[in-house]
């Protein structure tokens, strides 16, 4: 069973229901058993309530907005809104709902909200790890796809004489954010990985130039 893969499998199944307003295959259940997993690996090191940890986790995407949207950054704001009514629902106090709902709030890129308890700082890692590596390759070619964008610009593939669009290229998404990932992790633990999955994109960006006769012109 699917909540049989996080720490509390009684909490975490009574969220589990809650977890989605919209489902993609970047955003999924699996999804949510990965960052759990990258969660549980910082955690292990770092500390932090591993209760919060899980609520927080099954929730942080529980409010879905598309990325090409310009209300994108209120997500995960919106995300901790809804989570604050499923926990107290479920009788928790305000400040353990305000623990887990900062974490959610503070996990997104789009948001720029700065995490400020061990709780978020994990959370917040252990998501951007499952942006980056060859999960994120395959994540942002996925939803690259949804939106119909071309794989990259035939006239100008890096972007280098032209302003970078990672709506329309799949491939502009790497300078804009993906290369960019690993350098503002929060955790020596989420460091660390984070220096193994951002060399593996590396090793894609400069492959994919490289068969596409870019590296060298």
């Amino acid at each position: 069973m699917l909540h049989d893969h996080f720490l509390h499998p009684a909490l975490a199944q009574s969220l589990l229901p809650h977890a989605f307003d919209v489902r993609d295959g970047a955003h999924d259940e699996a999804h949510l058993v990965r960052v759990w997993r990258n969660v549980a690996e910082i955690a292990a090191v770092e500390g932090g309530d591993t209760e919060i940890l899980v609520a927080a986790t099954i929730l942080h995407d529980c409010i879905w907005i598309d990325k090409a949207s310009p209300e994108r950054k209120r997500a995960s704001i919106l995300a901790a809104n809804k989570a604050d009514q499923v926990l107290a629902a479920r009788g928790w106090s305000a400040e353990r709902r305000h623990r887990a709902c900062h974490a959610i709030e503070a996990h997104s890129y789009s948001a720029g909200i700065t995490p400020t308890s061990l709780e978020a700082k994990i959370l917040q890692d252990a998501d951007r790890l499952d942006a980056i590596g060859w999960i994120g390759v395959a994540r942002c070619f996925y939803l690259a796809g949804t939106r119909k964008a071309h794989i990259y610009d035939i006239k100008d593939p890096t972007g280098a004489r032209r302003s970078l669009d990672d709506i329309s290229f799949a491939l502009d998404h790497f300078q804009t954010k993906l290369l960019h990932l690993g350098e503002n992790f929060c955790t020596s633990t989420g460091r660390s990985i984070a220096a193994q999955r951002s060399a593996r994109l590396q090793e894609f960006y400069q492959g994919i130039l490289d068969e596409i006769g870019e590296l060298g012109h």
